[in-house]
């Protein structure tokens, strides 16, 4: 499965969620086939998405909120799945698309092209809920029933040819955060 269609469809089946996604040639795919305001692209901060996507489900515990990582970012942030498994939260979807390379530097391998399972480091991590999928069936399954939790979606290597953002990163930030706020008082 290519990750442009695995970002489509955790989109499509996301619909109504916050959605943070991986700084390069992720935002870019997601901006290209689902851009909308509730939507926060990275831009330079590589590693953080699930972080930041942590802080907002823990702020708006009535909106369901979808990380979309990547296997190198989230292997420069493992502590985020300490952090996510100690505070629980109920609306927080991790999804990590694991294509085994920095897809968006030149896909040099990742540790997750070896020895290093994604799934079983995030149910070390104290992640109750951790699923991997590898079809888009699984995907989109998953995508629908899970609310919370570690989704792994084993991707293609392999970037989309899409341009690039044409938002300025405040203009990113500030019709994301109108979005958010809409969201806490409906």
């Amino acid at each position: 499965m290519k990750r442009i269609d695995a970002i489509e469809a955790v989109a499509r089946e996301g619909t109504g969620s916050l959605i943070i996604c991986n700084l390069g040639y992720p935002a870019r795919e997601l901006f290209h086939v689902a851009d909308r305001a509730e939507n926060f692209y990275m831009l330079g901060s590589m590693g953080l998405a699930s972080s930041i996507g942590l802080g907002l489900a823990l702020a708006c515990k009535d909106k369901r909120v979808i990380a979309i990582d990547g296997d190198g970012s989230i292997l420069m942030n493992l502590g985020s799945l300490s952090t996510i498994a100690s505070q629980e939260p109920d609306n927080y979807l991790l999804v990590v698309m694991d294509n085994g390379v920095y897809g968006s530097t030149g896909c040099q391998p990742s540790a997750a092209s070896g020895k290093t399972n994604l799934s079983e480091v995030a149910k070390a991590a104290g992640i109750g809920n951790v699923r991997e999928a590898s079809s888009a069936r699984e995907l989109r399954d998953y995508a629908r029933k899970m609310r919370a939790g570690v989704l792994v979606v084993k991707v293609e290597v392999g970037n989309a040819d899409v341009p690039l953002i044409d938002l300025e990163p405040n203009e990113i930030l500030e019709r994301f955060t109108r979005a958010a706020r809409a969201s806490r008082s409906s």
